[in-house]
């Protein structure tokens, strides 16, 4: 059935939800993880002669970023490991999260991407959009939506 599931993660309790449905899954059709989570990429936020009290270097922007991203991408580690489902985990920094994802899926060759949708809907959904939406419209990958 499926051979590598991509699960991207917020981090979110819905994130984590739709990481154990999605390791479930896994297990039952005998697929491997890939764990998948984008950070916002870096803004040079300086104006003229101001600079902001809590600026900080592109450095120190990443690592505190890799530590973001290796605290959500080890729930989904710990979640496979219990399961003994394969997995390995990745992360970018891309201000376009639903692009990354499109691209991540086609990059480490994933043939479903399982993801949490946080069902917005009516003014804030036009207004904000949804990443899960964008990750349908932009890919011919299945795509299963967790809630």
């Amino acid at each position: 059935m499926f051979r590598n599931i991509l699960v991207p993660t917020d981090g979110s309790a819905l994130s984590r939800k739709a990481v154990k449905k999605a390791v479930a899954l896994a297990k039952k059709t005998g697929a491997r993880v890939t764990g998948f989570h984008v950070s916002p990429e870096y803004r040079f936020n300086v104006y003229a002669d101001y600079v902001p009290p809590d600026f900080i270097v592109p450095r120190e922007y990443e690592a505190r970023q890799k530590k973001v991203a290796a605290r959500h991408l080890e729930v989904i580690k710990k979640e496979c490991g219990s399961a003994g489902v394969k997995c390995t985990t990745w992360f970018v920094c891309s201000d376009f999260p639903a692009d990354a994802i499109v691209k991540a899926a086609k990059k480490y060759k994933c043939d479903l991407i399982a993801m949490a949708s946080h069902g917005r809907s009516g003014f804030t959904k036009l207004l904000l959009g949804s990443e899960t939406q964008k990750v349908l419209a932009g890919t011919n990958i299945a795509v299963l939506v967790l809630r």
